[in-house]
């Protein structure tokens, strides 16, 4: 990695040694642990504007997934080294080693889908679970069926190595810049630090990486789809308060159904707040997302 700006200053560097590698984070605060999970294609810098706020109330850890960031890139095969549920694991691992069994958890997009699949396999471990701007694997799918030009990233990350890693290598910035400003509110990178972008293009320049995040779609296309419909199969739903911030200007789909009624199955009586914005809530509206937290944290 190349020297970059620190978004953290007074926060440590912690490595937890799992059996795909180690996994990094930042930890700092004090009060009650919770875990901040980014999503796709960024790090754990994206959380550096609320950072400071939630540290007064909570000790924070903030990983980098499994084949983000400066997390290790394991070797993996049609998504099998990259299942919520094993990146999941990782997180229990890394808090065990911090001292946690229980803790609160807020994700984004994959890292979202990290918290929730963790809280299905695991009961117990997560006291409060707040996602950012996802619905479930399955029910991303189930829009697919309906129309196909729904999420059209999601089966072409998925597609056969080293198809989409070739092309995304040719131009990896051009390919997840394009992306993010696609799916940010006002249609450009405005709303992101440039310093949080320099730490993301670093990692995202790695091949390795680039496959870490393909192999993370095709685990979403199989494994994760899968282990949604045997939950929603044998009646398993989420057990602990959940809070789904959903974007108005790209989760929430008019005419289509809601994110209540499309979390229904896993997570009966979540509460669902809107806010104004992109996908990228934590960047783009900071302050109205800090607020959302802190009141279901």
């Amino acid at each position: 990695m190349p020297d970059l700006a620190d978004l953290y200053p007074g926060f440590a560097s912690h490595t937890a040694a799992t059996e795909a590698g180690r996994i990094f984070a930042r930890v700092g605060g004090s009060g009650p642990p919770l875990v901040l999970q980014h999503g796709f294609p960024e790090t754990g810098a994206m959380w550096h504007r609320l950072a400071p706020d939630l540290a007064r109330r909570f000790t924070l850890v903030i990983p980098d997934l499994r084949g983000y960031g400066w997390s290790s890139a394991p070797a993996s095969r049609d998504g099998a080294g990259y299942t919520k549920r094993v990146m999941g694991a990782d997180i229990v691992a890394l808090m065990a080693d911090l001292g946690h069994a229980r803790f609160r958890f807020a994700g984004h997009d994959r890292g979202a889908r990290v918290g929730y699949r963790l809280a299905l396999d695991q009961p117990g471990r997560i006291e409060r679970l707040a996602l950012i701007d996802v619905v479930p694997t399955v029910a991303v799918w189930k829009a697919r069926e309906a129309d196909p030009e729904t999420s059209p990233h999601w089966p072409w990350l998925a597609r056969p190595e080293p198809e989409p890693e070739r092309a995304i290598a040719a131009d990896p910035d051009g390919y997840f810049q394009g992306l993010m400003a696609k799916w940010a509110g006002d249609g450009d990178l405005a709303a992101f630090a440039p310093e949080a972008l320099a730490h993301y293009r670093a990692a995202w320049g790695d091949p390795s990486r680039i496959h870490a995040m393909c192999e993370d779609y095709r685990a979403g296309a199989t494994l994760d789809v899968e282990a949604d419909r045997a939950d929603a199969a044998a009646g398993r739903t989420i057990g602990c308060p959940m809070l789904m911030l959903a974007s108005r200007s790209y989760l929430v789909k008019p005419g289509g159904p809601t994110p209540a009624e499309q979390w229904n199955a896993l997570a009966p009586g979540a509460e669902v707040v809107e806010l104004a914005g992109g996908h990228f809530l934590a960047e783009e509206k900071p302050a109205e997302t800090l607020a959302a937290l802190l009141a279901f944290l």
